[in-house]
């Protein structure tokens, strides 16, 4: 009798699991339901499904993290995590392809010793690089375009070298920025207005701009205003720190030179190009740079060169350099431009404008007749660490401007390259539903995040920008967006960026970024890891995401769950609270969302560690 009654108890146990496991399974489907957006948000059932929840706690080994496991496998959650400690002091503005010591063997001509020079793997450090003593938060834009924490940057030396030009200037704790320049020491904003009085920069004509050797970037961080993105860069030169001062500001800029290897951006990317006696020779090797300036430069775009040797029959005294030599670079210039199908358009004092025509067939014959070399049929997008080529690319074959909208219209209408049917496999309604994917998510981000919209973050990067929906969606004149283009990725969309009046540029993440430590308040990045798996380590790219991390920025991934729990386990060895989150349509969905804050630490401190 004891036997058929233990029988009995342990058929009525069966049964009592059987029967709340499937009243678990039918409230967790229902909860799902509802967060999906399907559901109508009965209040009632939503009660009920969260004290279900509850109760189904009595099952064990209901772990969510295993549900959707897929080739990465699991993570075995006894595993220790590794702690990653601080780099050495010395590294506190390390830029790893831009370190000084490893270019110094490189030779200097065409300037090859300050392009890209990136560390072996075995040389690659794997420790957070500290920020300096006294490291604050930088101020509120627009504040933070006319001061900088000294602390944040302790770097006098511009302040003497250009106190005459009034680049920078230093004022007890800070430095002020009055907005000069060497060709403008009168500010940026009559500049400006000089050139506006030819450049339709106020009416959303003019909205993306490349400014080549860009100093502090003053001329990016006053077109802001006029609702145009500048992209700024110089090298990472004798002017110490100037891309760093750019950043610091909040005005978009990257370490970068103009030498032997093509731009990291798309071909017909900008609406205009500048430079500001940035003293890139633009006459030498027959015009080279010039054309790659063409290249990047959209039809109907212009080209404004300001500084020697413009006008040089009154400035050569000035300048102190011999009127032959100015003769001869001016001449080169012209030829140049001619052979590109530029017209001069303006020349006043030492600015001059030219003006690329939209319709290049009318000088095709004169290009044909002289020693210019039309490019080959090729992808002329195609730019990572690839050589500058001397010839000349045509307007036509990768997408067109004669329906570019002036912005902020551009934002959301159809880029010329997808309604070209330039991109394969995204058509217009592929376009017009990431879009309206890219609204959902970002307005789930602001409910996790509710300072997204108060101006706290300034800067802010999407390591995988796709067709530039996250920025898009999240687009404020209180920060901007630096848009990345993997260089693996399946579709290169980084023309489509540029169409939206965006900016990005391209860049392969098991490499270092071109910029300082320190530079973006907040990093984004969707569906990246998975990219990345088997590609290179994940621990190299989210040291990378430290490196250029503001302390106390934040981070927002999304990817799916698998590779995420790898992340979280790295993270985990961090100086980063961070948290692992359902996707907005529910639990059910294998996509999950993983935000952190990176702790505020300096140099010193040792009483910081991570926490979950």
């Amino acid at each position: 009798m004891a036997g058929k009654n233990s029988g009995d108890n342990r058929t009525r146990t069966s049964v009592s699991i059987f029967i709340i496991a499937g009243l678990c399974c039918f409230f967790y489907l229902l909860g799902a339901w509802q967060r999906s957006g399907f559901g109508k948000g009965d209040s009632i059932a939503a009660a009920v499904t969260k004290t279900a929840g509850e109760n189904c706690d009595i099952l064990p080994n209901l772990n969510f993290e295993t549900r959707h496991a897929g080739e990465a496998g699991g993570t075995d959650e006894s595993e220790e995590v590794k702690e990653l400690k601080p780099c050495d002091p010395q590294y506190t503005d390390y830029t790893p392809c831009q370190d000084q010591k490893r270019a110094m063997t490189f030779p200097r001509e065409n300037m090859n010793y300050r392009e890209r020079h990136c560390p072996p793997q075995e040389e690659k450090l794997h420790c957070l690089i500290p920020a300096p003593k006294g490291y604050v938060t930088p101020f509120p834009w627009p504040k933070s375009r006319d001061y900088v924490p000294y602390a944040n940057a302790p770097y006098k030396s511009l302040t003497v070298e250009k106190a005459i030009q009034n680049w920078v200037q230093y004022e007890g704790n800070v430095f002020r920025f009055p907005g000069g320049g060497t060709q403008f020491p009168q500010g940026a904003d009559k500049y400006i207005d000089q050139l506006a009085s030819v450049v339709p920069i106020e009416n959303g004509t003019v909205r993306t701009a490349l400014d080549t050797g860009c100093g502090v970037a003053s001329w990016g961080a006053y077109l802001w205003k006029r609702n145009v993105i500048a992209m700024s860069f110089a090298p990472r030169d004798s002017h110490e720190a100037q891309v760093q001062f750019a950043l610091e500001r909040g005005v978009p800029a990257v370490i970068g030179v103009l030498g032997t290897i093509k731009m990291p951006y798309p071909s017909k990317a900008f609406d205009m190009a500048h430079c500001s006696r940035c003293l890139i020779p633009w006459g030498a090797a027959d015009g080279i740079l010039m054309m790659e300036v063409d290249r990047v430069l959209r039809p109907g775009g212009y080209w404004v060169l300001s500084g020697p040797p413009i006008n040089w029959k009154v400035n050569f005294k000035a300048w102190q350099r011999p009127k032959e030599d100015l003769e001869e670079e001016q001449r080169k210039i012209e030829e140049a431009a001619k052979l590109l199908c530029w017209e001069k358009i303006s020349e006043k004092g030492e600015t001059a404008i030219w003006q690329k025509r939209k319709d290049s067939a009318s000088c095709r014959s004169a290009q044909e007749n002289s020693a210019a070399r039309v490019c080959k049929p090729s992808d002329p997008d195609s730019v990572w660490y690839n050589k500058m080529e001397m010839c000349i690319t045509p307007n036509n074959g990768n997408g067109g401007d004669e329906s570019l909208k002036p912005f902020p219209e551009r934002l959301y209408a159809v880029p010329p390259r997808i309604a070209n049917g330039l991109v394969s496999g995204v058509s217009v309604a592929k376009y017009q539903e990431d879009s309206k994917k890219w609204k959902k998510h970002v307005s789930a981000y602001k409910k996790i995040n509710k300072l997204l919209d108060t101006g706290r973050y300034r800067n802010i990067m999407d390591m995988n920008a796709g067709l530039g929906g996250f920025a898009a969606a999240l687009h404020s004149p209180k920060f901007w967006v630096m848009n990345v283009m993997p260089t693996i990725a399946e579709k290169n969309t980084l023309g489509v960026v540029f169409e939206r009046g965006l900016i990005g540029i391209y860049h392969d993440w098991c490499e270092a970024f071109s910029t300082y430590p320190r530079t973006y308040d907040l990093i984004h990045a969707s569906g990246l890891f998975s990219l990345y798996r088997d590609k290179c380590e994940f621990e190299d790219i989210l040291l990378e995401m430290d490196r250029i991390l503001r302390p106390e920025g934040a981070v927002i991934l999304r990817d799916n769950v698998d590779v995420l729990i790898k992340v979280k386990k790295i993270i985990g060895g961090m100086r980063w609270n961070f948290k692992l989150m359902d996707h907005e349509d529910g639990p059910l969905v294998p996509e999950k969302i993983l935000v952190a804050v990176k702790q505020y630490w300096t140099l010193g401190d040792t009483n910081s560690t991570s926490s979950q």
